[in-house]
């Protein structure tokens, strides 16, 4: 998913060493700031965290790397690495520690799998046995989001045409069936003209969709014409967007499961997990409070409300309880 791939929000961060003595953020310090139990598992650690730069992506980034300092660990925020040659590489070279993932980021674009595996579970094994492998990298249990393809309405439009699912849809009257989406998705080989053939409405088909029904924009443009439903009923969205709350859109489920998950799933270096074990049960408390409301949330504050990531990182693991 380019998305994943490359920048697609201006939250950049800036690099620094972060440590439980004062955590550096763009905007101010956190000084002082431990867990809640003033436990230090990762006293003597030493750790890079980096990140894409879009923003979800710098969004976890800062979540991990300030909930490891206040574990007690020297981190070294690299958050913000532009697309994921950087990020990815730093890490498969040993020069970062600690990286957020998608398991169809893993399967498609990583390791070129074509197949199509629906369920989220599995899709993690098969990623986390290939990564294991191949380059030592141990993917932890995924977090509760899944931030994938999907398409929208606006709350107006899916109500006047009674539509909660692809295969309503596809049942519409043809005039009805009109979708923006992007070059990238409209392009994709598992992208748009598979999505429909699998819903039995292909494009240009008899009884499909029309070209004349399909809109290609910017993908940021998809969702306020969504919202506006012109000119189109129907947008490709991520699920995990704060725009999606923000527009009021209703998410429409692929009740047909075509589109491949996109769990996002810490990964970390082996020779570091072995060292510093501590590390998985401390990600495994953030990832278990993700979910893809939160992340709308969380993406919103930033991409729409212009707040700094790690302001707003670190106010969430406050207000979770994790950290003083």
């Amino acid at each position: 998913m380019i998305r994943r791939l490359f920048a697609a929000a201006g939250a950049v961060a800036l690099a620094g060493s972060l440590a439980s003595c004062g955590l550096v953020s763009s905007s101010g310090t956190f000084e002082s700031t431990t867990l809640t139990d003033g436990a230090r598992p990762l006293d003597g650690a030493s750790l890079v965290v980096t990140s894409k730069s879009f923003t979800e992506g710098v969004l976890l980034g800062k979540i991990t790397a300030t909930y490891l300092a206040a574990a007690g660990a020297k981190v070294t925020d690299l958050t913000g690495a532009p697309g994921s040659a950087s990020s990815r590489q730093a890490q498969l070279n040993g020069d970062a520690d600690i990286l957020w993932e998608y398991t169809g980021t893993g399967w498609v674009n990583y390791h070129s799998q074509t197949e199509t595996i629906s369920d989220p579970q599995e899709l993690w094994e098969r990623v986390r046995d290939i990564e294991k492998s191949e380059h030592d990298l141990d993917w932890l249990p995924p977090a509760n989001f899944n931030d994938t393809y999907a398409f929208a309405a606006s709350a107006a439009t899916s109500e006047r045409l009674g539509v909660a699912t692809l295969s309503d849809v596809a049942k519409l009257p043809e005039a009805d069936r009109t979708f923006c989406v992007d070059d990238e998705f409209f392009s994709r080989s598992d992208g748009f003209g598979p999505m429909l053939d699998t819903y039995g409405i292909g494009l240009n088909a008899p009884g499909g969709v029309p070209s004349s029904n399909v809109t290609r924009m910017d993908a940021g443009v998809v969702y306020t014409s969504t919202a506006d439903s012109s000119p189109c009923n129907f947008g490709m969205v991520y699920t995990t967007d704060g725009r999606i709350k923000n527009l009021n859109l209703t998410v429409l489920q692929d009740d047909r499961a075509f589109f491949l998950p996109y769990s996002g799933t810490a990964v970390v270096r082996n020779a570091v997990l072995e060292q510093h074990p501590e590390i998985a049960d401390l990600l495994a408390v953030v990832s278990g409070r993700l979910t893809d409301d939160l992340m709308q949330e969380l993406n919103g504050r930033v991409d729409i409300e212009g707040e700094d990531p790690s302001d707003v990182a670190y106010e969430w693991l406050q207000s979770e309880g994790l950290v003083d």
